[in-house]
């Protein structure tokens, strides 16, 4: 017999009895206890996690940064030495890069887009899981080789050969490669968790050209993943074969190239860029219809230039290599495919100055953070327009000039929508409001800090600086102008620290916030805040873009839907039509374990090779018993079938 009864409990809509709504909280809640924590597969619990430890990452990559900061505001500087000055700058770079821009992104997504599309949850709840303890445990390892003085030093691009086994004895550039093979399995993951997530758990009636903007960044998004960072973990791969077992991908000695890696890691590093820079475009994109009080402007041109830019973005590896030996002709296709992507770029930002223009506007923090993007993101794109140029990049290469444009199209084009983000929709986060005056503080001080900071590096960059240097003499000229952007570090400091107060302050706080506090369009705004483990009592039904501001129609909901077992709605890929009603697993403690096995497995490879051998033994145990199936399960399964 059985252990479980098939479910009997039916969803009859939005106001089912309290036993019903009970049924579904019990059935998709996460079990309690420390077992209960490590089995967790909610979509909520495991992007928390997600979100908490990207930011934590975050904000152990800006002390690096203060620390090189602090080193730089006078000449001739001892604070720090060469050596360590360069492991920060590694570690800065490989943290900001690889452990927070993209992971947040995919994070965030991870928590919304369910609740954005109307699922209960979100596809492949346990590689979900497992994802996050893969990222935690790789990110957990790049830092035990700084506390172990074994940190990689040669950069966060880790070129060759410097980072090959001459140039590079010690172990730093084994944990480097492998902690890229790490963030990029979770990255895989996710991008086939979000991609099949968004085509087959939509809700009824949200066809393809009624998805939110933020969902149609996360899908494209996820798809330049997949294409993306295989790219990278080949290069790292055939970097720690060239390092522990003597192969010669990148030795010319051998027959190999040193600009094999460049190629491979360019053609991932320059959509990496936009793997960062798309997920906040689709914050924007929600971001101001709610503050501007009406629906984007431009919808359909707003999607084809999404995917404009995602492709465009796999075309322009090479302005990173203008410096190398590419022939001149090949160096004027990628000036002309890097000076083409600001096309879609504009067209997107045409259409939100339409939507302000004829809107009303509600001048929140998060409106504030949007707006910022746009003066930021301008002087980014015209210095990126500037290097894109093969005379201008070889007159500014390896300067300050290269520092100040990616720190204002990356940290500017993302971090700013961003907190913009966080703002807006940390009352689906944690129930509560941040503190708007609060807010407001921190941004001022953001944007002027970040101003502070990076704006005298183009004019450092255009005197000579080079980037990458420790130390330099008096006499130069740039003594004034490193004080100054070490004193806008510091006020970016402050201004963190402040949003950590803020956060603080507002997790203490008994105010719950209402389920549609700014008064929103979609679908997340019309569950709870926070929303309960299962998402929605009932499934809605979809009738237009933003379903909350569609007019006053009866609304209509999904019934029969079980409530005392996982059962999930399947839908079409283009029209969302109801496809399948299958049923999802339960928690599982497998997913973390196959992640300690594939750690051990990972960390064991960079001493020896034979870790892949042996090491494959625990993997393939803990998949087993991850993926092996159970009586109850198929019992149950076979009851709904019969007694749908």
């Amino acid at each position: 017999m059985s252990d479980q009864k098939p479910a009997a409990r039916l969803v009859d809509g939005p106001h089912s009895s309290p036993e019903v709504r009970d049924a579904l909280a019990s059935t998709w809640s996460d079990p309690p206890g420390v077992l209960g924590a490590l089995s967790a597969i909610n979509h909520k619990t495991v992007a928390r996690r997600f979100i908490v430890t990207t930011l934590a990452f975050f904000l152990l990559a800006g002390l690096l940064a203060l620390v090189m900061r602090t080193q730089l505001a006078r000449p001739d500087q001892r604070l720090i030495g060469p050596n360590l000055y360069n492991e920060l700058f590694t570690m800065h770079g490989t943290t900001m890069m690889f452990l927070f821009a993209v992971p947040v992104m995919q994070a965030v997504a991870a928590f919304l887009v369910p609740l954005m599309i109307g699922a209960r949850s979100i596809a492949f709840p346990r590689m979900n899981a497992y994802a996050y303890w893969i990222f935690l445990f790789g990110g957990l390892l790049l830092f035990a080789s700084l506390v172990v003085n074994t940190a990689p030093n040669a950069g966060w691009f880790s070129y060759v050969p410097l980072a090959g086994p001459d140039y590079s004895p010690n172990k730093g550039a084994d944990i480097w490669a492998q902690m890229i093979t790490f963030t990029e399995l979770a990255g895989l993951i996710e991008a086939v968790v979000l991609i099949t997530t968004i085509f087959k758990m939509r809700a009824p009636g949200m066809s393809l050209n009624r998805m939110p903007l933020f969902v149609w960044a996360t899908l494209v998004t996820q798809f330049m993943v997949l294409f993306a960072m295989p790219s990278v973990m080949l290069c790292s791969t055939a970097l720690i074969l060239d390092r522990l077992v003597g192969t010669h991908f990148y030795n010319p000695a051998k027959g190999g190239d040193v600009l094999l890696w460049q190629h491979l890691f360019w053609f991932f590093g320059h959509p990496e860029v936009y793997l960062v820079f798309i997920p906040p475009l689709g914050f924007i994109s929600s971001i101001i219809p709610t503050f501007a009080r009406r629906p984007v402007f431009g919808y359909p041109a707003m999607v084809l230039s999404l995917i404009a830019t995602a492709f465009l973005a796999f075309g322009l590896w090479v302005h990173h290599m203008f410096a190398t030996n590419v022939p001149e002709l090949g160096k004027s296709f990628f000036t002309a495919a890097s000076l083409m992507i600001a096309i879609p770029s504009a067209i997107q930002i045409f259409c939100w100055i339409g939507t302000l223009w004829t809107g009303r506007l509600n001048l929140r923090t998060p409106l504030l953070y949007v707006l910022a993007f746009f003066f930021i993101l301008v002087i980014g794109g015209m210095t990126g327009i500037m290097v894109a140029s093969v005379p201008i990049d070889l007159q500014v290469h390896d300067t300050y000039f290269v520092v100040a444009h990616l720190h204002y199209v990356l940290l500017g084009g993302a971090v700013f929508p961003l907190f913009g983000a966080f703002f807006y929709w940390f009352p689906k986060f944690a129930g509560r409001m941040l503190d708007e005056q609060l807010g407001k503080w921190q941004f001022w001080l953001f944007f002027i800090g970040f101003n502070v900071t990076f704006f005298p590096m183009h004019l450092l960059g255009l005197e000579g600086m080079p980037r990458r240097v420790w130390t330099y003499p008096h006499g130069m000229g740039w003594d004034g102008m490193n004080l100054t952007a070490t004193i806008g570090a510091y006020m970016i400091a402050a201004s963190v620290l402040l949003f950590m107060v803020n956060v603080a302050r507002t997790l203490r706080s008994h105010d719950r916030a209402s389920a549609d506090p700014w008064g929103a369009g979609t679908l997340e705004w019309s569950v709870p805040s926070p929303p309960p483990p299962h998402n929605f009592d009932a499934i809605p039904v979809v009738h237009g873009r933003d379903p909350l501001w569609e007019p006053s129609a009866q609304p209509a909901f999904v019934t029969g839907i079980a409530a005392d077992a996982r059962e999930v709605l399947v839908t079409t890929v283009l029209d969302a039509k109801p496809d399948l009603r299958p049923l999802f697993p339960r928690p599982s403690i497998w997913p973390f374990l196959s992640a300690v096995a594939t750690t051990i497995l990972f960390i064991g490879s960079i001493y020896t090779p034979w870790a892949i051998v042996w090491g494959s033994v625990p993997v393939a145990v803990a998949m087993i018993a991850w993926f092996w199936p159970r009586r109850t399960d198929n019992r149950l399964a076979v009851a709904r079938e019969r007694h749908p």
